[in-house]
This record gives C-alpha cells, structure tokens and sequence, in this order.
C-alpha cells in the first residue's frame, strides 16, 4: 500500500467512525476466509460492518474520533465491528465468539467510555433499538385497543339483549 491509499484508508475509516454509536476491536486468528465471510454476513444483516484493519492506519484513523481511547487494543491480528446502533455489533460479535473460539473479543468502545469483554458481553444481552421501539408501540397500543374494547362492550351488550327479547317475542 503506498502513502496515498493509506491516508485514503485512513480517511475513509475516521469518516465511518463519525457515524458510529460503537466499535468493538476483536483478534480473529484463526479465522478461515468462510468464516470471517459468514460473520461479515451476520453482522450487515444486523445494520453493523466489520473491517479487518492494519493496527497503526487503525490507530491513526482513531485519533480526533470519540474512540481515541481504544488505541492500545490494536495490537495483533484485529478487526473492528462498528455499527450507529449501540447494541448490534457487541450482539452479533457476541453471539459469533460464543460459538466460534478463534474469534476473541478485546474491548470495545460505546461513544467515549471504554468496555472490557465482559462489558460488551452485557452489551449484547440488550435489546436492540428496533426491539425497544416495538415494545414501546406495542405498549402504546395496548392501551388504545383496551379502550376501544370497553367502548364497544356497551353496544354489544344492547345488542345481545335486543336479540335475546326478538328472539323471545317469536318464540311467544
């Protein structure tokens, strides 16, 4: 790589890094190119990315971001899940090294305060954003389909006793 394309590289990762909610810096040796492609495909279903980096543009990437704080972590084969969700990355890069050990997770970065793995990992067990939302429209609804059922109660209950009396007139 010459200077050029790698103060492209760099400029085009700090440029990511702006948009980003969390960055999560993982060791992936041992990976065969399968498995780190299956992993890529978990983690852009999630909403994430993940890039395999070279330690010092990563570094150098970093500096002037909110995730300045996670430089001494490149160190070593790394890679780093990023995502604007500040759940996604930690779940699907969590759920990943559960099953597959070559993957490691180092430490993480969520704005400006630094996680260790066991702070991604309670990361992870969140619920996402778009879960959150879900559970906040279904409450919201909730409420609205209670009332609209009480309201409806009255006139079905009329209604019954209009036809239990119809009925009964034709039965006299």
């Amino acid at each position: 790589m010459d200077r050029t394309q790698k103060e492209a590289t760099i400029a085009d990762l700090q440029s990511k890094l702006q948009d980003t909610g969390l960055v999560v810096v993982t060791h992936h040796l041992g990976l065969t190119v399968a498995e780190v492609t299956d992993l890529r495909g978990k983690i852009r279903a999630a909403g994430a990315s993940f890039k395999v980096t070279k330690n010092r543009l990563a570094r150098r990437a970093l500096q002037g971001t909110q995730f300045e704080g996670l430089d001494g972590l490149f160190k070593g084969p790394t890679a780093i899940a990023y995502s604007k969700d500040p759940v996604a990355a930690a779940k699907v890069v969590a759920d990943y090294a559960k099953t597959n050990e070559k993957l490691k997770i180092v430490g993480a970065a969520l704005g400006d305060q630094i996680l260790d793995v066991e702070g991604v990992k309670a990361l992870a067990t969140l619920p996402s954003l778009d879960e959150l939302r879900a559970k906040l429209v279904g409450m919201i609804q909730t409420p609205a389909t209670r009332i609209a059922g009480v309201l409806q109660a009255p006139g079905g209950q009329v209604a019954r006793v209009l036809a239990a009396y119809a009925k009964k007139d034709e039965a006299a």
